[in-house]
């Protein structure tokens, strides 16, 4: 993970790290049990940082519903491809593990689908979120307290989702 930058914020989901490169966001991490990854590091923010975070507090506001900071995804070839599909979903759209896996020609592979998910580095703007069991269930989310915090996501942007 590059620590190149940093930048740390509050927001209604706990409070959010940003950290970057000279040209993109290149992970956002949401505080868990009172943690962040690089608590022990002094903030290092740089414009493109700095732009992350107005959009994302504009975001939280519901003030924006697309991202346009730049983001540099570190992966597998097969987690690369699965956040691709994740980053053409918009504002209040959802999508299944399983139409994940045919998106990406791996039908039944649902589970490793849920593997590159949950490994997404820049969760929100890379919306994870808004992925469901096929049944519309919520399965898990590994940002912030896990699932509060996707059903505060949900919520926000009027996701449905069964109980």
């Amino acid at each position: 993970m590059t620590t190149d930058f940093l930048l740390r914020f509050d927001s209604p989901i706990g409070r959010i790290e940003l950290t970057g490169d000279a040209a993109a966001v290149t992970s956002l991490s949401i505080e868990r049990d009172g943690a962040l990854p690089h608590d022990e590091l002094p903030e290092r923010p740089n414009d493109v940082l700095e732009t992350a975070r107005a959009q994302l507090l504009e975001y939280f506001d519901g003030d924006r519903t697309s991202f346009s900071v730049p983001v540099r995804l570190e992966g597998t070839p097969f987690q690369r491809a699965v956040w691709a599909e994740l980053e053409r979903l918009g504002w209040g759209e959802a999508t299944s593990y399983g139409a994940l896996a045919h998106a990406v020609g791996r039908p039944g592979s649902a589970r490793a689908i849920g593997g590159a998910v949950g490994a997404n580095p820049v969760p929100i703007i890379v919306g994870c979120h808004r992925v469901l069991a096929s049944d519309g269930r919520i399965t898990g989310y590994s940002g912030g307290q896990g699932i509060p915090t996707k059903l505060w996501l949900l919520g926000h942007e009027q996701i449905g989702f069964a109980a």
